[in-house]
């Protein structure tokens, strides 16, 4: 198993430095909305970041970009990909557009954040909504074809929680957005989760090859993903076998059933396990 690059399953990219050429001004539009994002180019320190947000022609928002993570010092992003940091779109599937934001703390190593701009009629202007997502990428998509969308990222607690960040596997995550509030509903999409867990699993397996040296952070990313899944028998009776097997390790950290044990307490505070 290579250790250059965290684990992140199918789902998700773990994020490089920035590329040496990114474009100054960035616009997109959707109905009677145009955003208009643009910056100083100087990698790895950009500055000057601006947001202008127009209705109808008419700029209700424009305010320098700063946000809580990397107050002024955040890079455009994503960092990779190739899309651009400003989006409009329907998030809420209200036939209001949202402007979405797409910023980078800077370096080789986390994070994404991301700010979404609603409009708020009583003001005539635009209310940001700020979160973190870690070293993951989260990309806006549409992932049941039917107008509404989704984040699709990874949950980036599970880095350095039981093994090295290049060892750590994030499981996947899906998110919406409505009335200022990120919701979790990676369960609603139960294909994706079964799809996550094999890459996880194989991941696990492949470990095989350096006898399983560090191989716990992958095989939690599985539990992670089929305990969403409801198959929390199974993976707590694959876990006891591969403990008993030797094949739960990892090498600065806690291996066998004292990582299982972890596991389990992790996985119920953090909503996978009820």
């Amino acid at each position: 198993m290579k250790r250059a690059l965290t684990f992140i399953g199918v789902t998700a990219l773990c994020l490089v430095v920035a590329p040496a050429a990114v474009a100054a001004t960035q616009t997109a539009s959707a109905g009677n909305v145009t955003a208009t994002f643009t910056f100083q180019e100087k990698v790895p320190n950009f500055h000057g970041l601006q947001l202008s947000i127009a209705r109808g022609g008419t700029v209700v928002y424009d305010q320098p970009v700063v946000a809580k993570f990397c107050d002024t010092l955040c890079w455009p992003g994503p960092v990779t990909g190739g899309r651009p940091a400003v989006q409009v779109v329907d998030l809420e599937h209200d036939g209001e557009p949202d402007v979405v934001l797409n910023l980078y703390s800077g370096g080789a190593h986390c994070c994404t954040v991301l700010q979404v701009f609603s409009f708020d009629p009583g003001t005539m202007t635009y209310v940001k909504t700020e979160r973190t997502f870690g070293d993951p990428d989260a990309r806006i998509v549409d992932l049941r074809h039917d107008g509404q969308f989704e984040f699709l990222t990874a949950d980036d607690s599970f880095a350095y929680e039981f093994t090295d960040f290049a060892g750590s596997g994030l499981p996947i995550e899906i998110e919406t957005f409505a009335g200022g509030q990120f919701t979790d509903v990676t369960r609603s999409y139960p294909a994706l989760v079964a799809k996550d867990a094999a890459f996880w699993l194989k991941a696990f397996k492949g470990t095989a090859r350096d006898h399983y040296s560090d191989s716990v952070g992958v095989i939690a990313a599985w539990a992670a993903d089929e305990d969403l899944l409801g198959h929390v028998k199974l993976a707590n009776r694959y876990l006891a076998q591969q403990a008993k097997a030797g094949h739960l390790n990892a090498p600065f950290a806690a291996g066998g059933t004292k990582f299982v044990a972890h596991l389990q307490k992790f996985l119920r505070r953090r909503g996978y396990l009820h």
